[in-house]
């Protein structure tokens, strides 16, 4: 039943968010629905219509379109004025180059009190000091949307903030920023600040600086300090999870916390005392990790599965895991669109189903083999739980997985026992130098091992196509497999099979059309002018720097389904069907046909623009991104002048042009 129920709030959350649903509907309907509910208990009879089940089912679904509504909605004003808003932070995000950013929650718009989230985004400067988490702010200013993607297929900020319940941002200085003093404090900034009291400390010790990085990613879920070729190796051997702390971790200490608290057992009520413990340690871990969304969201999680151990009854499994989902859902409903929450879950619910189906199909007497074989086992079921949400997002497939998971997972335990006592001994500065030695050389190993295999280049598949429909037929086809193959007969197979088939139809469908396609994309670029053609299954990069492309082409290719790129400089005239477009570069060269309807300009030409547009009458002017501003703005006022369009990509995004249309 708890698994009916969560598919049903889970199917109310999608349609909520998607549709834009207000919490005001579900309000009304679902007292409505509740009255039919009581009304169908005592008249429905036990054949009958299912009067009782569809109503629940709709009660169901009401309620995960009410809580999705009132985590997406936005009290505070939207109005496009300044106003006087108290933020408090509640995330410290990575910094870049040029700003640090935080997540915010409203805690007063103009001294009026609401609620509402805010992305908080300021420029480093001399005046700079970072704020921490539970820092309340007063800052004078006006909320902006989060803007679009500026390339096709490029990663959408936006949508990715949505599902945060953050639609807008503030744009300031710190010189325009006040903090307030002695704010509110929460447990969750009490658990950042001992998260950061512990990390002071381990910077004391001498660990290397790519060791202590993983330390803290491993242990705390602090992952700023890993460097990016090293995270980059994680993430090509298939072992990005092991600095994340997620479910694995939480299970690998929940099993050591079971084995290690088993004596409690033979007490009286020992079991119950058993599982209060665990469950509190769990907690206490949760907290020294900093009370991160991941952690908390694994530690729930676990804590239900705590209770199913609890109970001893296997076959409760699948409830107690939607038991955790429904009550994360319910209290963070947008948590269901974090591809943390979606991954562990596949992971951990693929585990307790295949596990076992992998363990009955063969069962090696030897002890060695029987283990490996289990460890096997498990990340096999985990990586095919979660292979197409992987290929969804990231695009590629490690083919070595099992080798980094067989080599790291089986030390896991000891690497995170071992890790919590560093820690403890470095809080009451007893960590000894021999122990820090030696576990610096064990993070050095792994570290090794992740590199060793994720330089076996030949087994790491890149940029693979994979959209929203493959994502579900790859679910279709992989459920409905594993069920059939459990006790195969034709019947079961065929469900299967039509998955397989509607999906190699689908591949073929979008392949045949990316064949007839044929498209000419405007890129936006910093310091750089890009121009995207694509015919067919072939992608032409025209580009005036081929050196700081990063991954627009390859994104644009593996969304489009191309096969193959080839980059060429930039030319100064382009045949676009009957329409012509000329790119003005900084040799500000002037187009010697009249017949121009289109005017691309590029790297800051010193011209005049309003002689240029007397001289050829374009029906377009465009700028990208390797303009200086000042330009920008001056050209975009004589254009205005001389009512001709004016498209600069650094605001309004890429720009498609229309290769069929004649007018």
């Amino acid at each position: 039943m708890s698994v009916k129920l969560t598919l049903c709030v889970i199917t109310g959350i999608v349609i909520g968010f998607y549709l834009g649903v207000t919490p005001l509907l579900p309000l009304i309907f679902i007292p409505i629905l509740l009255l039919v509910l009581f009304g169908s208990i005592k008249r429905q009879p036990r054949n009958g219509f299912p009067y009782f089940e569809l109503s629940t089912a709709a009660i169901s679904i009401g309620v995960g379109m009410l809580v999705v509504g009132m985590a997406t909605s936005e009290p505070y004003s939207k109005e496009e004025t300044e106003n006087v808003y108290l933020l408090k932070v509640r995330e410290v995000l990575k910094p870049n180059s040029f700003s640090q950013s935080y997540m915010t929650t409203i805690l007063a718009v103009d001294h009026v009190s609401t609620s509402g989230k805010l992305l908080l985004q300021l420029s480093l400067d001399s005046t700079f000091t970072d704020l921490k988490v539970d820092d309340e702010v007063v800052v004078f200013a006006k909320p902006l949307p989060i803007a679009p993607p500026l390339n096709p297929h490029q990663f959408d900020y936006r949508a990715y903030l949505k599902k945060l319940g953050v639609t807008h941002q503030i744009k300031t200085s710190p010189k325009r920023l006040w903090s307030k003093n002695n704010p509110k404090r929460t447990v969750v900034g009490v658990a950042h600040n001992f998260r950061e009291h512990i990390i002071s400390k381990l910077k004391q010790q001498p660990f290397g600086p790519e060791e202590l990085g993983v330390i803290q990613a491993l242990l705390l879920g602090q992952r700023d300090d890993i460097s990016e070729t090293t995270y980059t190796n994680y993430q090509n051997a298939g072992a990005v999870h092991i600095l994340a702390v997620s479910g694995l971790h939480v299970g690998i200490l929940l099993l050591l916390l079971e084995f290690l608290l088993s004596p409690l057992e033979r007490m009286r009520k020992g079991k119950t005392l058993k599982l209060v413990f665990v469950v509190a340690l769990l907690w206490m871990y949760a907290f020294i990790a900093g009370l991160s969304p991941s952690i908390v969201r694994a530690v729930t999680m676990f804590s239900f599965l705590a209770y199913a151990l609890y109970l001893n009854r296997p076959t409760n499994s699948f409830n107690i895991i939607a038991l955790s989902m429904l009550f994360i859902l319910l209290i963070k409903p947008l948590f269901l669109f974090q591809v943390g929450f979606q991954m562990s879950y596949a992971a951990v619910i693929a585990i307790v189903w295949i596990y076992p189906k992998l363990q009955r199909f063969w069962y090696p007497e030897p002890l060695l083999v029987r283990k490996i074989w289990q460890l096997l086992s498990v990340s096999v079921a985990a990586q095919l739980g979660v292979l197409p949400i992987s290929l969804f997002y990231f695009h590629q497939f490690p083919a070595l997985f099992f080798v980094s998971n067989l080599l790291v997972i089986p030390f896991l335990g000891v690497i995170l026992g071992t890790g919590i006592l560093v820690i403890a001994l470095a809080l009451f500065d007893l960590l000894p130098q021999l122990l820090v030695k030696a576990y610096n050389t064990v993070i050095y190993t792994m570290n090794s091992v992740i590199g060793w295999v994720a330089q076996q280049e030949g087994f790491l598949i890149r940029d693979i196509p994979f959209d929203a429909t493959q994502l579900v037929l790859g679910y279709v086809i992989f459920i409905t497999l594993v069920h059939s193959l459990s006790k195969p007969t034709l019947k079961k197979m065929m469900v299967p099979l039509v998955g397989i088939i509607l999906f190699q139809g689908w591949v073929i469908w979008k392949n045949v059309g990316t064949h007839q396609k044929e498209q000419l994309v405007l890129a936006h670029k910093t310091r750089n002018s890009v121009l995207l053609h694509q015919t067919g299954s072939t992608l032409n990069v025209f580009t005036s720097d081929s050196t700081n492309l990063g991954n627009l082409a390859i994104d644009y290719a593996v969304a489009e389904r191309i096969q193959n790129i080839n980059q060429r400089p930039l030319k100064n005239s382009y045949q676009l069907g009957e329409k012509r477009l000329f790119v003005v570069d900084s040799l500000g060269l002037f187009p010697l046909e009249k017949q121009t309807d289109y005017v691309l300009l590029t790297h800051s030409p010193k011209i005049n623009l309003e002689r240029l547009l007397d001289s050829i009458q374009p029906k377009m002017v465009l700028a990208d991104g390797s303009n200086f501003k000042s330009f920008i703005a001056r050209w975009k006022k004589t254009c205005a002048k001389k009512e001709i369009p004016f498209h600069y990509t650094g605001e309004k995004g890429y720009y498609v042009f229309n290769l069929n249309s004649k007018n």
